[in-house]
């Protein structure tokens, strides 16, 4: 029992810092490598989990081997265009101007059913407002509508509007977070001020309290309280 317990927390910890490898990425977004290497590393941790007649080093050396090859192909990807199109392929132009691109569908065995549910997954029911719809190598399609059939922007219409601000949090289900409150250069007289306006005492009765650069503040108590 103990054997599987460790096992298990190994491989574990070793998948998770392998896939940090890929980056930040949703599975309808990974390369074709890393779409491979995220199967086949499912597959290998599951042996020695299952195996205890096997070394668990059996399972580790494929692991890190699988890791050091992805390593080495996205390194000579990011160094090669040559190399990044052979293996990753290159995006294609599948709607120009309203039209479809059929031949490049056909190459990229893409459905006009799979565009359209693409289209409509961005708001876009028209082929006519599309200026030009690229299939990505990830396999999403990017929309570029045309002039008439973009939103009006502010500087179109000559308006002075306020940037937005990212709010940043300071207290996260009762969790003050010092290190954010340095970024934004407040001080345990300022949050007790603040909770004070909301009739609170405490930071543990807070469930979110966000502050940004405008100085605008939100803050939220927690349902019990």
């Amino acid at each position: 029992m103990a054997t599987a317990f460790f096992r298990t927390i190994i491989l574990y910890l070793l998948l998770i810092a392998g896939l940090r490898l890929t980056g930040k990425r949703q599975i309808g977004e990974l390369e074709p490598i890393e779409l491979v290497l995220t199967m086949l590393l499912s597959d290998l941790a599951s042996v020695p989990m299952q195996d205890f007649d096997s070394p668990l080093i059996n399972g580790v050396v494929p692991i890190l081997t699988l890791l050091a090859l992805t390593t080495l192909l996205s390194y000579i990807s990011f160094r090669s265009g040559r190399f990044r199109s052979l293996i990753c392929g290159e995006p294609a132009i599948v709607v120009r101007y309203g039209k479809l691109q059929q031949r490049a569908m056909r190459h990229n065995r893409m459905t006009v059913d799979e565009l359209l549910e693409e289209l409509r997954g961005q708001g876009v029911t028209d082929l006519k407002d599309v200026q030009c719809a690229v299939l990505e190598t990830s396999g999403q399609v990017s929309v570029l509508l045309r002039s008439q059939a973009q939103p009006v922007t502010p500087r179109q219409l000559s308006l002075n509007v306020t940037e937005q601000l990212l709010p940043v949090l300071l207290i996260n289900d009762g969790r003050l977070l010092r290190d954010n409150m340095k970024k934004m250069d407040v001080d345990d007289a300022w949050l007790r001020q603040q909770l004070k306006r909301e009739h609170l005492t405490d930071p543990s009765q807070v469930f979110l309290l966000s502050l940004d650069q405008g100085g605008n503040v939100i803050c939220q108590a927690k349902e019990d309280v």
